[in-house]
């Protein structure tokens, strides 16, 4: 557990808006400093492939089953486009919301363009919405797609956009993916790593990679070297593709206790599972990312909860 003695505020953060900063960051870790983050962006990223479909849940093709699921679980913040809180916001005011501020589809191939995603609003205008609505949003996300031709607009946009998020005492939380003609292999631990440091010289509190690859090695081991990188700014790890519970549970504990990594966004793992599954699996996550479980621990979460479910 943290306290606010324990915050390192950034010094873009506006004085009078300071408590505010400390006040989101131990809301969002749940008062560890680790961010467990219930990614709910695919809508746009991925279309429907990630929500319909053999081994999905029929329930997950309506995007309410996102915030049935982030309302009822254990999590550290719910990030998903504001459209999505605009719609459903009304009915789960109580949800800690991160806005992902852009996305892009993944129709248009690297072969055909160079990736490119900016934001579709402003802070001025995020900050008129949480005033408005009264929710609890409590930061921001953005993607940085590093090695495209068009990372120099991004990287100036995602500047922009932290730098007047954290004067408001918002989070702030990159997604950066190396993408592009130019980048050979995306998860090279040497690249990831530089991923992170970019992040760190942005400013962001948070910065989500793929976990580094490379043959003969662990990936926990690989990332540490990404985790010294990034500095103060904390490494999570993204969910990826669909395995089983164990499986992921186990990666997820050597993320943190090996490499270094300060938590987790997950996506797919949750929300293509049936509501009760995917709340127990949930709470599974954040016992080994907030509560310091162990595999074990949290795998009779999961069986707990079951039986309690029956």
């Amino acid at each position: 557990m943290i306290t606010a003695n324990d915050i390192k505020v950034p010094l873009d953060v506006l004085p009078e808006n300071r408590d505010t900063y400390i006040h989101n960051f131990l809301k969002t870790t749940s008062n560890t400093g680790r961010l467990m983050l219930f990614a709910g962006d695919q809508k746009v990223e991925h279309l429907n492939e990630d929500f319909y479909g053999e081994g999905i849940a029929p329930e997950d093709n309506d995007p309410i089953h996102l915030f049935n699921i982030a309302s009822k679980a254990n999590i550290g913040a719910f990030a998903t486009q504001v459209g999505l809180i605009a719609r459903y916001g009304m009915d789960f005011p109580d949800i800690p919301y991160i806005v992902k501020l852009n996305s892009k589809t993944s129709l248009v191939k690297t072969a055909q363009a160079e990736p490119r995603s900016d934001a579709w609003f402003n802070i001025k205008s995020l900050m008129e919405f949480k005033k408005s609505s009264n929710l609890n949003i409590l930061g921001i996300g953005y993607t940085i797609y590093l090695g495209s031709e068009n990372e120099s607009a991004m990287l100036q946009e995602a500047s922009r956009l932290i730098f007047t998020a954290h004067q408001e005492g918002l989070i702030t939380i990159l997604w950066i993916y190396p993408r592009g003609e130019a980048v050979k292999e995306e998860k090279d631990p040497d690249l990831i790593a530089g991923a992170t440091g970019v992040a760190s010289c942005l400013g962001t509190d948070f910065v989500k990679v793929n976990p580094p690859k490379q043959e003969g090695a662990k990936s926990a081991e690989l990332l540490q070297r990404a985790v010294q990188s990034a500095g103060r700014t904390k490494v999570i790890c993204a969910g990826g593709s669909s395995m089983d519970t164990r499986t992921f549970l186990q990666t997820l504990h050597d993320q943190i206790h090996i490499g270094g990594a300060q938590g987790n966004a997950t996506g797919r793992n949750i929300h293509q599972r049936p509501l009760d599954e995917a709340i127990k699996f949930c709470n599974a996550i954040h016992a080994i990312t907030v509560e310091d479980k162990s595999v074990e621990e949290a795998l009779k979460i999961s069986i707990i909860n079951t039986e309690q479910n029956i």
